[in-house]
């Protein structure tokens, strides 16, 4: 009897040595790789639809990032199993995935060295002033100042995953004092690089005790919105607040507010609601606002390190046993 052959399908381009990685796992695996096929369909070339939807229909194991998946995703994978998302959120999976019998897995717990030192830097360029540095030397002036010292202010860390404690470890090398949520566990849990844990009730307490409010959560049902014109109101007026998270955690327009009434002392943004950020949103002008583009989570051997988490998945699969980092679809992360 013929050996059963697995049909993986790649929606992001990657190079020969991890297509090669991927198809050294078994014998008994088709890969297939369709983003050309993908970006030809969304520039509305449909010449070659019918080759795509006929290996989307075949595939039983999905792998890429979410947003180079294909469009009408659910109507197109009948015989699909398995996803294997190459970033940690999985916020943008259709409904109709998340509420069906589909496995789903991500890549989580790749990215909190990069994403760590990225809330690292947002910290010294605001406990440093680099913004006012970077305006003396576009203005050609020399304005000596009192710096201040990361040591002894209070890091509160919602999302104590596994980024959320790699920036409670880094936070600690530089001798802050660190405070956590954790939905997974309260003050009965021990997080070794956390000072205290406070329950998701206790969201007020942290935020006035806090001198950086670093949001490391998922992007759920629960959390959209969590931060709002109260928790920013909650915050110290000399307080600055990291999103390395997701956009919609934040309600924008209340913090646009609270940057520019200076409720708050600033914001470092990794991520916004609408990306990439539009030319005439305010956060250009706010000069008490550092932002990247959603990069954080970045590393040059990105794609190969999620890639081995693929292959090593995919080796499970053949076995028929657990994967590593599956998604809980009930609670979205």
């Amino acid at each position: 009897m013929p050996e059963r052959i697995i049909k993986v399908v790649l929606t992001t381009p990657l190079d020969e040595q991890n297509i090669q990685k991927i198809r050294a796992v078994s014998k008994g695996i088709s890969v297939d790789q369709v983003s050309g096929l993908i970006v030809a369909e969304r520039k509305g070339n449909n010449s070659d639809k019918a080759k795509l939807d006929l290996l989307l229909r075949e595939a039983e194991v999905l792998y890429g990032y979410i947003h180079h998946f294909p469009r009408d995703l659910p109507k197109r994978l009948s015989r699909l199993k398995w996803i294997q998302s190459m970033t940690a959120g999985i916020d943008r999976l259709p409904d109709e995935i998340m509420k069906s019998t589909i496995h789903v897995t991500n890549t989580s717990g790749i990215h909190g060295t990069s994403i760590g030192e990225v809330v690292l830097e947002m910290m010294l360029m605001f406990i440093k002033d680099a913004p006012a540095c970077f305006q003396m030397k576009r203005d050609r002036e020399w304005k000596r100042y009192k710096q201040r010292l990361l040591r002894d202010q209070t890091a509160g860390i919602i999302g104590l995953g596994m980024i959320g404690r790699e920036i409670a470890r880094l936070c600690k090398a530089f001798d802050m004092k660190v405070i956590g949520i954790s939905k997974s566990g309260g003050p009965g849990r021990s997080f070794p690089e956390v000072d205290r844990v406070y329950f998701r009730e206790e969201l007020p307490e942290l935020l006035a005790a806090s001198d950086f409010v670093v949001l490391a959560l998922p992007l759920t049902n629960e959390t959209r919105g969590m931060i709002g014109e109260k928790e920013l109101r909650s915050m110290k007026p000399g307080a600055y607040l990291i999103n390395v998270a997701r956009g919609a955690v934040v309600d924008e327009g209340a913090l646009v507010r609270a940057l520019e009434e200076r409720w708050i002392a600033g914001a470092g943004l990794d991520v916004f609601v609408k990306e990439p950020l539009p030319p005439e949103s305010r956060f250009y002008e706010l000069p008490n606002v550092i932002f990247s583009p959603h990069i954080s989570g970045d590393m040059p051997d990105y794609e190969w390190r999620a890639t081995d988490i693929f292959c090593e998945n995919l080796s499970r699969y053949l076995a028929g046993e657990p994967f590593l980092h599956e998604v809980d679809k009930q609670k979205g992360y």
